[in-house]
């Protein structure tokens, strides 16, 4: 006999891009596909507190169950960067999903209306639907190289809409809002009388804009997100954080106690030298990056129309169309089984046309993707010639 579900697990639909990578990312001798900057080791953590992670001292840590809410000396430190409004406070979390689903727990009835960007990464819209919202969609344009148009916004959100959720700078396009955009967006979700959910894992990673403010200064009905995982290079840490209205709060524990509890004490000691020592960390990777995505797109403007590459404006990931292929999905397994590269085809985001390409890996490693992707479109050329 089959089993049935779990309650509550066959609400959640299958996260098509970690079905892509779950294997995957492991088989690859190169990676081109994360949305993250590539990674710091223990040692180069090590090497910034060597007092609160000297040895002798890690060997005094109790491994007790932690606080509700996060360390203290960690929250302090993201709020110190984060800077939030008075009405709100920091909560760890295990990444910023952990965060996330918390929210969608706390504010979404069935039948609630929940605006999502589309495209957008997966945690963003389909836990809201497994909460029973009602998803309208604020649409991101390739015609507009996906640069968010308030407009379109005014136009799904009515009396019924819930929460606002964005993330910006955008996965896996880079688009962002300027600080007018930043303004028309608080501003119109403000008269809705929704609450906005920002997404803020790339915040720290803008090329040619100043870093967004947390919403949470200008809006009190605002929740932000943040996560070690994408600017800090600290992606196995899994250490996140909300910064919520302190009513919020109580209801965001009360969930957790059902899930996880709290961090790992270990854990954190280290998150709390990575967001003290932010800066040290971000600099380098966001120098590189930007000099990375230069040779991405003059790589995209070489490629004689094969590939249009709409400037990512922040973090670490372009989201270029191939003109000549309907779904990248048999060019991203060519990819991978005769050049070992790693990329993510444009469907997991519900573009096929597209393809997912992160430029914050190491010079030489995106160099090889790009010069890979290039022989597979010389080879799929070749296969269109007739004989």
């Amino acid at each position: 006999m089959r089993r049935p579900p779990s309650a509550g697990t066959h609400l959640l639909p299958a996260a098509p891009l970690e079905d892509w990578l779950r294997e995957r990312y492991f088989q690859a001798e190169t990676d081109i596909s994360s949305s993250g900057v590539h990674n710091y080791t223990l040692g180069d953590l090590r090497a910034l507190d060597p007092v609160l992670l000297d040895p002798a001292e890690l060997d005094r840590l109790m491994f007790r169950d932690g606080p509700s809410l996060g360390d203290e000396r960690l929250r302090a430190a993201v709020a110190a960067r984060v800077r939030p409004g008075p009405g709100h406070a920091v909560m760890t979390t295990h990444g910023s999903t952990e965060a996330l689903f918390l929210a969608f727990g706390a504010l979404v009835r069935p039948g609630d209306e929940v605006v999502v960007p589309g495209p957008a990464y997966h945690s963003l819209w389909a836990l809201a639907a497994a909460a029973g919202a009602v998803l309208r969609t604020w649409p991101l344009r390739p015609e507009n190289d996906f640069v968010p148009d308030p407009a379109d916004l005014r136009k799904v959100l009515n009396e019924r809409t819930r929460l606002v959720v964005v993330n910006f700078p955008h996965n896996p396009t880079g688009a962002c809002v300027d600080a007018q955009g930043r303004a028309e967006l608080l501003e119109l979700v403000e008269r809705s009388g929704a609450t906005l959910l920002w997404d803020g894992a790339f915040t720290d990673l803008v090329h040619d804009l100043p870093r967004p403010a947390d919403p949470t200064r200008d809006l009190d009905r605002s929740l932000s997100f943040g996560t070690l995982s994408k600017a800090y290079g600290l992606p196995g840490l899994r250490v996140g954080w909300c910064v919520a209205p302190r009513e919020l709060l109580p209801e965001l524990v009360r969930i957790r106690d059902y899930l996880t509890l709290s961090l790992s004490p270990l854990v954190e000691r280290l998150a709390t030298v990575a967001v003290e020592h932010a800066d040290t960390l971000i600099a380098p990777r966001l120098a590189e990056a930007r000099h990375h995505r230069e040779l991405l797109l003059e790589w995209a403007d070489a490629s004689g129309g094969a590939v249009e590459c709409p400037a990512p404006r922040g973090g670490v990931t372009a989201f270029p169309r191939f003109t000549g292929h309907e779904d990248t999905t048999d060019l991203c397994e060519r990819l991978l089984s005769v050049h070992g590269v790693l990329a993510v085809p444009g469907r997991v985001f519900g573009h096929p046309d597209r393809m997912r390409i992160g430029f914050s890996c190491p010079r030489e490693e995106l160099e090889r993707g790009l010069t890979a992707i290039t022989e597979e479109l010389v080879a799929d050329g070749r296969r269109e010639e007739p004989r």
